[in-house]
């Protein structure tokens, strides 16, 4: 892994209707990212933030239905834009959510520079929705489906291209809330995933062993996507969407170190922190602590 890192923030708060989650960033800096990186040996570009638009409700594409559409679409066209330019540098980018519709403007980005990307969906939900099976409208909960070319072609064809990845080089961990439309997309299109119940069947060592060996065969690079909400709310309480029963914190630490001292990931986002929900900035300081394993840091 490359020892210099390029922080991008994104306070985007339009793929939900919950407000707060733009505060992310700020709430992960504040609890010393960069120092924590630092001590670890990285040089640190902080690149602030991508400037997103403010809204004061969401609203709804009349032909769609899909809420802040056009600006969504916006924000991850100016993400991906400034991800090719890190990537271009040999940096490793490290984005900063904000809601889960971000990982649309960091799959253009990363996938642009790699033949057969990787991705691990660290989440409680399988964000695979489109208009069409969507419950609520919110793109937050579509970046998995528009990645794979499948949505509206807005968000589909940011980057200039699509699809971004290929579905046999998706692990999706820690799923324990899934929309009918989302099991049939898995189910339809072969996307592997360990649920809850094969994380405490299986274990999270064995669960991670197989995820790792799985990628390594078929992908040259992986991009961790990691929401907040795959932990349990005991541990990540300020989160938009909890789901109980997640993964624990040291669940999670542990499936950081195994990524780390496999050398696969080369890049990553953390999303979908709330610190109008948090608890004295717990979740953002976990946030730190586990990008901190996932970049080497150990006891000893």
């Amino acid at each position: 892994m490359t020892k210099e890192i390029s922080i991008i923030g994104v306070p985007m708060d339009l793929g939900q209707t919950r407000r707060g989650v733009d505060m992310g960033p700020s709430a992960i800096r504040y609890a010393r990212l960069s120092e924590r990186l630092e001590k670890l040996g990285y040089t640190v570009y902080d690149e602030g933030d991508i400037r997103v638009g403010l809204r004061e409700r969401a609203t709804a594409d009349t032909e769609t239905n899909l809420k802040n559409l056009s600006a969504v679409a916006e924000g991850n066209d100016k993400l991906s834009q400034k991800i090719n330019e890190i990537t271009s540098l040999g940096r490793f980018p490290l984005v900063l959510g904000g809601d889960h519709s971000i990982a649309i403007g960091t799959l253009a980005g990363v996938a642009k520079r790699s033949e057969n990307l990787g991705v691990i969906w660290y989440d409680a939900h399988g964000d695979l929705n489109t208009a069409e099976t969507s419950p609520s409208g919110n793109i937050h909960g579509m970046p998995l489906a528009v990645s794979l070319g499948m949505g509206h072609p807005v968000l589909t064809n940011i980057g200039g291209y699509t699809p971004k990845i290929k579905p046999e080089n998706i692990v999706i961990i820690g799923a324990r809330s899934l929309d009918e439309g989302e099991r049939e997309l898995i189910k339809e299109k072969g996307i592997k995933v360990y649920t809850m119940h094969e994380i405490d069947r299986m274990g999270m060592t064995a669960v991670m062993e197989e995820t790792i060996t799985y990628l390594k065969e078929r992908t040259d690079g992986v991009h961790l996507s990691l929401d907040l909400d795959g932990l349990d709310p005991e541990d990540a309480p300020g989160v938009g969407t909890p789901v109980v029963g997640g993964i624990s914190y040291r669940e999670s630490h542990l499936a950081m170190e195994m990524l780390s001292e496999a050398n696969i990931v080369t890049s990553a986002e953390f999303v979908e922190i709330n610190p109008i929900l948090d608890e004295h900035n717990k979740t953002a300081r976990v946030a730190v602590a586990l990008i901190s394993s996932l970049l080497g840091d150990t006891l000893l």
